[in-house]
């Protein structure tokens, strides 16, 4: 995490130097051209003075009687040290008296010979200068060119000063800045931390270990996510207890009966058939109960990690109404139970898995004759809908509590009834409808009955080929 604070609070800082360094340096290059800007301007307005003044009033003079006569006319106008310039670029005076032999081939004056305003910036005995030139005009003829420079050691310290408070802005801005940056990396790292605290304590083995979620964002979902996560692996946990626990259970009855009536047949002196027959008989009817729930159990493995393959074909529905009705008649006969079947004799095919499509018929319909009481009722009906097919089947038995309804089709889930088996049955009926692309649901009164609808499409779908 340290590593991770630090890299952020890099970035941070590389931002904002990068950032303000560019700032600065626009905002001292703006200062410079201000400065700069308004010298100049002062200048040139100056300049445009004093050779008005020239054409104006001496014009009709000699530049260098002029020179003679009226000099104090020119740098009376300006604090500037001024040249004037002749025709030939040859200095004929200077305000300071220093007077260089010969052409003076400096562009501003080349331009103001030529009639147009010239400017230069340069280095003059030493020391940073200013030049404007402007040209002189006699009737209307240019005679030679009036020249005024100025320092600009001044202006140039004016504009360091001003960086050097630019500069120290920009670095006490930085300097808040980049304890705004720590803070920012903080409000990233404490709460990974947080959850990488968190993490480490599911991973080792405490699964009720919950991180705080504090903000909508990324780390906020992240946050969710392994609280998400362990809760399914509570769930998960749970689950798997239950499993073991109902299956140990439930495996106990029936090899406790055959292991009894196994230890009781080897008997040497055991001589009844009569109780010979009876024990075979409860050893089958064990053997038989237990290969079912190894049955149950193996489909809800294959349901459980997906290898559940439908093998589909066309179902004659009436058939299997008929077959349902052969297979579960003796049974309510026997238990004193009305059993009833409605359907129209002409229902036409569709197709599915009938071996599954049985299984959960049987599973749902055994159920309902283990809560009816002698005397009660079952209802097996199906129904032609545009696009589906709608099962029922309803009982007047014992129902199921209201608050026990939401959690009946649950994995391992057996309600407080003791006739309840496994817990997966209606788990694995449920699996199966809705890999059909159906849907199963179930209503209840308490001590009135209970009814399931199983609605089915007509047509194969392409998505509830396999899962």
């Amino acid at each position: 995490m340290k590593g991770i604070r630090a890299r952020l609070t890099a970035n941070f800082m590389i931002i904002i130097i990068i950032t303000v360094t560019i700032l600065e340096v626009l905002l001292i290059y703006t200062v410079r051209q201000n400065y700069y800007g308004s010298l100049e301007g002062s200048l040139t307005n100056q300049i445009k003075i004093s050779s008005d003044l020239y054409a104006k009033y001496f014009s009709d003079t000699s530049l260098q009687e002029n020179v003679l006569y009226n000099v104090d006319a020119f740098w009376n106008q300006s604090n500037a040290e001024v040249e004037i310039v002749d025709q030939n670029g040859n200095i004929v005076m200077d305000s300071l008296g220093v007077i260089p032999a010969g052409n003076v081939a400096v562009n501003d004056i080349q331009d103001a010979l030529n009639g147009k305003i010239g400017k230069w910036i340069g280095k003059l005995n030493g020391q940073k200068v200013m030049a404007v030139s402007y040209p002189l005009k006699s009737n209307d003829q240019i005679v030679g060119a009036l020249r005024f420079i100025t320092s600009l050691s001044s202006v140039d310290q004016d504009i360091k000063n001003t960086a050097y408070i630019f500069i120290s802005i920009g670095l006490a801005v930085i300097f808040f800045a980049g304890l705004i940056s720590i803070f920012l990396a903080n409000t990233i790292i404490d709460p990974l931390q947080e959850v990488t605290a968190a993490a480490q304590e599911m991973a080792a083995g405490n699964f009720q270990a919950r991180t705080q979620k504090k903000r909508e964002d990324e780390i906020g979902k992240l946050s969710d996510t392994l609280n998400y996560m362990a809760d399914e692996i509570v769930k998960k946990e749970q689950l798997k207890n239950d499993f073991v626990s109902s299956v140990s259970h439930e495996l106990r009855t029936p090899l406790t009966s055959i292991m009894g009536w196994a230890i009781t047949l080897q008997n040497e002196q055991f001589q009844q058939k009569e109780m010979l027959a009876d024990g075979l008989g409860i050893i089958a009817k064990e053997s038989e109960r237990l290969t079912l729930m190894v049955d149950e159990l193996l489909d809800f493995s294959e349901f459980v990690s997906s290898r559940v393959k439908l093998q589909k074909e066309e179902i004659d529905l009436t058939a299997l109404m008929e077959h349902i009705q052969k297979q579960l008649t003796p049974r309510a006969v026997r238990e004193d139970i009305n059993f009833n079947l409605h359907y129209s004799p002409n229902l036409s095919s569709f197709y599915s898995d009938i071996n599954r499509l049985k299984q959960v018929f049987i599973n749902i319909l055994d159920n309902a004759f283990n809560f009816t009481s002698a005397g009660g009722r079952v209802d097996f009906s199906v129904v032609m809908q545009k696009e589906n097919l709608l099962f029922t089947i309803a009982d007047t038995g014992c129902g199921i509590a209201l608050e026990e309804l939401p959690m009946v089709k649950e994995k391992f889930y057996k309600g407080k009834s003791s006739r309840s088996k496994n817990g997966i049955g209606l788990s694995i009926c449920e699996e199966i409808v809705n890999l059909m692309g159906g849907n199963l649901e179930i209503s209840s009164v308490l001590k009135q009955g209970t009814k399931v609808l199983i609605t089915l499409p007509k047509e194969e779908k392409v998505y509830a080929k396999s899962v």
